[in-house]
Parts: structure tokens; C-alpha cells; sequence
């Protein structure tokens, strides 16, 4: 099966049919709560009376493409939610995981490995002069905020509207209070954190006081579709922190090594106290990590009071995966090759919605892009909330139909991976102008 096959229909008639995947879900469901160990996984946000599947369930993948258990083939622009920028199983990544599961996977001890990926990492964001390694970007979120506490002696935080940060109990529901309040997350939490809208620094201004430890910023939000930050934002948020001696954190999961190589702070010139990585950071694998200056990092354990630990933390295996990634990530014209891709894929797209009169944004910054039916540019929380999440559904399902797997939800940002090639954007284009012309 290839993308754009007319008779991949998805419906039983396709090559491989459905029907694995379908009792794949109900045994999952059974034992799993929803049948899915992150909700993003499944299929809720797009529920349509055209749905081709409650869930796929996956079997392998390569390169640019995923396989169902059922044997079809998609094109991945989920690519696991990010971490993937190489595409599935690069042979240098899965080299490096192979040498260490020859020599160790894990030891409880201090690798040099670790060394050397602090120090990839430093060449990268100059301001991670120490960095300390976890095993997912929320729990690295988690202690960035500890830290900023820590070292401030403050307990107040800021967030912006529409971002995420994991399931982080601070932070976690923040902006819906009342749904907040029967999810189990502590109202005492969520009283030391105050919201601003992204893209409003006078609103911002308006929350930071004497008692504020940290403002914790998604610099690229990628989970309201992808909006890109006003000119000159990320800066003034700096300024704004500086002047009132309130800590940066860059929550940079998403855009560390996605959107250039020293990530946002590169792309828009703008340095944090406290940076957050993941997803890319493992090169596939389970990891996170946060740094920022030596005097900020000295407060972790052992060298001051802010306990963290863990594990698994800096494992052999994740840090040379990690280490592979970076190195394939330094070579001339990789970033050129990634942000021309995406952004032909969003143009071509757009283009195609624009000649059938749909409405529908196609922001992307580097790699990152967003698919949102509406009918006016996304700067923030309130500007997403009008996207149609019908039209939608819709439309994922009929881009499934033609082999073409992207986020189950437009909150969620899609991605590219270097494994996708200038035919591989071309025949996405020709399967979404398809696609719209059926929900015109």
C-alpha cells in the first residue's frame, strides 16, 4: 500500500483490512484504560461518523512509514509524538543502541557517556552550562519547577494559556480550573499559578509580582495546533523576567533540536535560565533533561538542597542513542532540507483548501507544523478554541484512508523527519487536496 492508492479505502477492502487492529484494540481496551497508556494515543478527539477505526494498533516502522498490525502502510507525520526527527530505525541510532545493549544497558553508576551527551548538548544551548538528565520531559519539567523554587525561595509560578507541560501537578489543568478541581489534581497547587494568554506580554506584566519564582514558557506552543511567537515576544518575556528577577524556564520538549539545532533559543535569539528537554533528546528512547546556569544547577543534590533523582536517569542506552541523533543532526543542510519540506507540505496544503474556498491554517515553524480549520490566524488560546474539530475528524479519517497518518487531534502539532522525502510531500499534498474536496 502507498499513499495516494486509490484502493486503499480502509473500509475491509484495503490490502490489509482493519480487522487485526480492530481485535488488537479490544484486547487492549480490556486490561488498558482506554486501551491506550497515554490518551494522545487514541482516537477521542476524532470520533466521526466517517471513522474508518476506533484505534490502530502499529507493528513496525521504517523510515518515513509506520505498519499496522493489519499490514497497511502510512506515511508518519506523528513520528511518536516528536521524538522520531530521523525517522523510524536510522541505522546510526539503532548502531549505538546495539553497542550498548552489548556492553550494558544500564549500571546504576556513572557512564562516560553521560559526559559526552552534557557536553553535545552544551555546544547546542550554550545556556545549559550543567545539565542534569531524566527520563521524560515531564519529570524534567517537574524539577525544573522544584528548582526554580529552590533557588528563588519563591512558590508562585506563570503559565501561558494553551501550553503543556506534562502531567506536572502545578501547572497540569491550570487554565480550567473547574474541570481541574475533579481530576484529582491539589487546588492548593493550582492557587500558586497565575495564566496569561500567549502573545500578550501586557497581560503578562500584569501577573508577575514580588512572590513569582518562575515563568514557564512553551516558546513554539504545540499543543493548540502550532502557533508560532509574535515577533519580538520571546525577547520581551525575557526582558520582563530579567527586570523583575523572576526565572525563565524554555519548556523546549517540542522545539529543542526540532526547530534548529540549539532549538528555539537559537531560532529566536533569546537565552533561559532553565532549559527543558525531550523527545528528541533520546533519539527514541525514554528521556528528558533540564539545565541552565552553574549557580541555578547547584541547588540539585548532591551539590545543594533541591532532591532529584532516578534510576534510569542518564542510562548508557538512551545516551548513546542520544548522542547518534545529535551527531546526524549537526551535518550541513540537514535543518535547510527539514524546514523546506514542511514548508511546501503546509503551502501545498493550504493552497488546496484556499482554491475549494475551506478555511484552514497551515502555520509551521521548522519542522513543526499545525492543520487547523479556521477562519482566521491562531496566536493563542481563545484564537484556537474557533477551530472546527468536526471538519477535523473528517479529515483525518479520510487522510488515514489514503495512508497518510497524522496527530489524531489539531490540538496536536505534526511533524517531519529527514527520512521524508520532497515525494513523500508531494504525494501528502495530492492526498489532502483529495480529501478536501470530499468535505467541500
Amino acid at each position: 500500500m502507498d499513499v495516494g492508492a486509490a484502493e486503499h479505502t480502509l473500509d475491509g477492502s484495503s490490502p490489509g483490512g482493519l480487522k487485526r487492529s480492530i481485535s488488537n484494540y479490544e484486547r487492549l481496551r480490556a486490561s488498558i484504560p482506554g486501551g491506550v497508556n497515554s490518551p494522545f494515543r487514541g482516537f477521542q478527539h476524532v470520533a466521526c461518523a466517517s471513522a474508518v477505526a476506533p484505534m490502530l494498533v502499529m507493528a513496525r516502522g521504517e523510515g518515513a512509514r509506520i505498519f499496522d498490525v493489519d499490514g497497511n502502510a502510512y506515511l508518519d507525520y506523528v513520528c511518536a509524538w516528536g521524538p522520531l526527527i530521523l525517522g523510524h530505525v536510522p541505522p546510526p541510532v539503532r548502531d549505538a543502541a546495539r553497542a550498548a545493549l552489548d556492553e550494558g544497558w544500564i549500571f546504576g553508576a556513572s557512564t562516560r557517556h553521560e559526559a559526552a551527551f552534557a557536553e553535545a548538548i552544551r555546544d547546542c544551548f550554550p545556556g545549559m552550562e550543567m545539565t542534569r538528565f531524566v527520563n521524560s520531559g515531564a519529570e524534567a519539567v517537574q524539577a525544573a519547577v522544584r528548582l526554580a523554587r529552590s533557588f528563588s525561595g519563591r512558590s508562585a509560578l506563570v503559565k501561558l494559556e494553551g501550553c503543556y507541560h506534562g502531567h506536572v501537578e502545578s501547572l497540569d489543568m491550570a487554565d480550567e480550573r473547574v474541570r481541574a478541581e475533579a481530576s484529582g489534581v491539589v487546588k492548593a497547587l493550582l492557587d500558586e499559578t497565575r495564566v496569561a494568554p500567549f502573545n500578550d506580554l501586557d497581560a503578562l506584566e500584569k501577573v508577575l509580582d514580588g512572590d513569582v519564582a518562575a515563568v514557564v514558557v512553551e516558546p513554539v506552543p504545540g499543543s493548540m495546533g502550532v502557533i508560532p511567537p509574535d515577533a519580538g515576544y520571546l525577547p520581551a518575556v525575557r526582558e520582563a523576567c530579567t527586570r523583575r528577577g523572576v526565572l525563565l524556564i524554555f519548556d523546549e520538549v517540542l522545539t529543542g533540536f526540532r526547530v534548529a539545532l540549539g532549538g528555539a533559543q537559537e531560532r529566536y535569539g533569546v537565552t533561559a535560565d532553565i532549559t527543558v528537554l525531550g523527545k528528541i533528546l533520546g533519539g527514541g528512547f525514554a528521556a528528558g533533561a533540564y539545565g541552565g546556569r552553574r549557580d541555578i544547577m547547584a541547588q540539585v543534590a548532591p551539590l545543594g538542597p533541591m532532591y532529584q533523582a532516578g534510576t534510569f536517569c542518564g542510562n548508557p542506552l538512551t545516551m548513546r542513542a542520544g548522542l547518534a541523533t545529535v551527531a546526524q543532526l549537526r551535518k550541513p543542510g540537514t535543518y535547510e532540507a527539514l524546514e523546506r519540506r514542511t514548508a511546501r507540505l503546509t503551502r501545498g496544503i493550504a493552497e488546496a483548501a484556499r482554491a475549494l474556498e475551506i478555511a484552514l491554517e497551515a502555520p509551521h515553524v521548522g519542522s513543526m507544523f499545525g492543520l487547523l480549520f479556521s477562519d482566521r490566524p491562531v496566536r493563542n488560546l481563545t484564537d484556537y478554541q474557533h477551530c472546527d474539530d468536526a471538519r477535523f475528524a473528517a479529515f483525518f479519517h479520510g487522510m488515514l484512508r489514503e495512508g497518510v497518518y497524522l496527530p489524531p487531534s489539531q490540538s496536536d502539532a505534526a511533524v517531519l523527519s529527514t527520512a521524508h522525502t520532497d515525494e513523500d510531500v508531494e504525494r501528502t499534498i495530492e492526498a489532502a487536496a483529495r480529501v478536501l474536496r470530499t468535505l467541500k
